[in-house]
């Protein structure tokens, strides 16, 4: 490992510890470098907040004078909630700017290296580039779609089953894997399931974990079958959108928008799952967890709207033609046209397992 490649995985892993607090902005990390002694070091906290460069230029104050500064994501030319931080940079007297990748937006790319270079500071593009994409892949998706990014989530057997014949799914992964989940969730500014869903079960659908921030729980409802007593509208511990159709009661619409929640009306006899993107997209929410059944997932993965799965297949056969699987709907007619992972990596998690990959489509 190069000292350049040393430094940037250092910017890269406080860029990380930020995850899920960030919202739409990027994972964003920076090192100050001078007489090889590491002199500031910093990463974007909160949107609205000073970036990564700032805070590393604060701690490095004087020591930043002739230095080099690493940071995962070009540095903005942009006057928005704070001001631009190729200027600052150029200001503090940095001599050399290291960037594992640009801006991904097209209108942005490229501009604060331009800044820089203008400077007269010498600027290198694209130490662990891959690394950097990877971590941002939210931010990525978000700022050139303006679309959430979709992760699908399922708890599986390894016969394929998410509940027995009886609708029982209490429970089919470890206690591990359940945490795991909590983890996701905080890390997702919001979480989807179908009204069945919340029917069967009744989830919470929070983040069970410290310090842990809950998302805006996201409900696929038709024709607003939704219990009045369910508790994603009655706790109070996260927003709670439902998204229906003109085939509503419009007193139950009421009833629910006096519980709290917000009820979105779509102009479609289902619920369409690319327009439940737009709207969330609309209202800045830039990352979708969904843990709906096999309808659900279905009406994602049909109309090719996941960007990543994450399956934790536990160690348990359940069988039964009735028992549920994660992905219902039609179905593929041929295994040509089967949806592939790629980039598949799998994990042991307690006695379940992990997959995470991204589906490619025909």
């Amino acid at each position: 490992m190069s000292s350049h490649e040393f430094y940037m995985q250092l910017a890269l892993e406080n860029a990380l510890a930020m995850k899920g607090q960030t919202d739409s902005n990027p994972l964003v990390g920076s090192v100050i470098v001078n007489d090889n002694r590491i002199v500031g070091i910093g990463a974007h906290l909160k949107a609205g907040e000073p970036h990564a460069e700032i805070h590393a230029l604060r701690m490095a104050g004087d020591n930043a004078l002739g230095g080099t500064i690493y940071v995962t994501l070009e540095p903005c030319s942009h006057h928005g909630r704070t001001g631009p931080c190729a200027v600052a940079i150029a200001e503090a007297g940095i001599k050399k700017v290291v960037i594992a990748a640009l801006d991904p937006n097209p209108l942005v790319s490229g501009r604060g290296v331009k800044i820089l270079e203008d400077a007269g500071i010498e600027v290198e593009v694209g130490i662990l580039e891959e690394k950097s994409r990877k971590m941002n892949e939210v931010f990525n998706k978000f700022i050139v779609k303006k679309l959430p990014f979709v992760t699908l989530k399922s708890g599986v057997t390894l016969d394929g089953k998410i509940a027995s014949y009886s609708n029982n799914s209490k429970w089919i992964t470890s206690s591990e894997s359940r945490l795991d989940v909590h983890k996701l969730r905080n890390e997702n500014q919001a979480i989807l399931v179908g009204v069945n869903t919340v029917i069967h079960d009744d989830p919470e659908l929070t983040a069970r974990i410290p310090n842990g921030r809950n998302p805006i729980r996201v409900i696929m409802d038709s024709t607003l079958k939704i219990p009045l007593d369910s508790k994603v509208l009655n706790d109070h511990q996260a927003e709670t959108w439902v998204f229906t159709t003109e085939n509503h009661v419009k007193e139950k619409k009421d009833q629910i928008e006096e519980l709290g929640a917000k009820v979105f009306i779509t102009d479609s006899p289902q619920v369409d799952p690319y327009r439940v993107l737009e709207i969330l997209g609309e209202n800045l929410v830039s990352s979708l967890l969904i843990e709906g059944g096999g309808t659900i997932n279905a009406a994602f993965l049909e109309n090719k709207l996941v960007d990543k799965a994450i399956f934790y297949m536990a160690p348990k056969l359940i069988g039964g033609n009735e028992s549920p699987s994660f992905f219902g709907g039609k179905g593929i007619e041929k295994m040509a046209d089967a949806i592939e992972l790629t980039d598949l990596h799998v994990t042991p998690i307690g006695p379940d397992f992990k997959f995470t990959g991204y589906p490619k489509y025909i």
